[in-house]
């Protein structure tokens, strides 16, 4: 399976969720799993770098690509279970050959207006990507989520806004917490720092939801 992380607003948590996810599927799912670091900023990289001085950690393998990459996604594909892709946040041709071949991607937005404003082009760029990848799911994530309990109607309109573009959007959600940025800095995941913390139940929920969309599908269209 190929999951593309990505969308076109920065500082929405691409690369933490992908890293996150990548951590569940290795250790829950005990599954082979390659990241595939397409942002030039190399977060994910950096993560992995941090992560690889730690040999109690699971091992995920990560590449940079860049550019043309489909071929190399569908090859890759060949040899891993699960192959993450980790875009930067803007419209670039590593993103679009990222559609053209992912079976699932995942598209974090924050309940914000700048967030929010994006949303009309990802339903474009969707909607161009499944005329040769037909089998595209596409799903909203709202990330870095607000916990006053005051704020839950502006999350409760992001995800209407993002719905109304006709694209799923995830039930489950991440909140805005330090150990996110904290477990990045070491290599780990909040699933390794933190297994029965709020914020692994987040990520798991995320991965689960996700994976269930794909085998109700898979089941219904044989």
């Amino acid at each position: 399976m190929i999951l593309l992380v990505g969308g076109e607003k920065g500082g929405s948590g691409k690369s933490c969720l992908a890293q996150n996810i990548a951590v569940y599927l290795a250790n829950d799912k005990k599954a082979s799993v390659l990241i595939a670091d397409c942002d030039p900023q190399r977060t994910t990289s950096d993560w992995i770098q941090a992560r690889n001085n730690d040999p109690s950690l699971a091992t995920i393998n990560c590449i940079q690509l860049y550019g043309k990459i489909r071929n190399d996604l569908l090859s890759l594909n060949e040899h891993y279970d699960y192959v993450i892709v980790d875009c930067g946040g803007q419209d670039n041709l590593a993103l679009r050959a990222s559609m053209s071949v992912a079976d699932h991607v995942l598209i974090p937005m924050r309940p914000k207006r700048r967030d929010l404003k994006t949303a009309p082009h990802m339903e474009d760029m969707l909607s161009t990507c499944k005329m040769v990848n037909p089998k595209l799911i596409a799903s909203f994530v709202i990330t870095q989520c607000p916990s006053l309990p005051n704020q839950a109607p502006r999350i409760l309109e992001a995800k209407e806004v993002c719905a109304s573009f006709g694209i799923n959007v995830l039930e489950a959600i991440t909140y805005s917490r330090n150990v996110y940025d904290d477990s990045e800095e070491k290599g780990t995941s909040v699933l390794e720092v933190e297994p029965k913390g709020k914020a692994a139940s987040e990520i798991r929920s995320i991965a689960e939801e996700m994976l269930a969309i794909k085998q109700e599908l898979s089941y219904e269209f044989g």
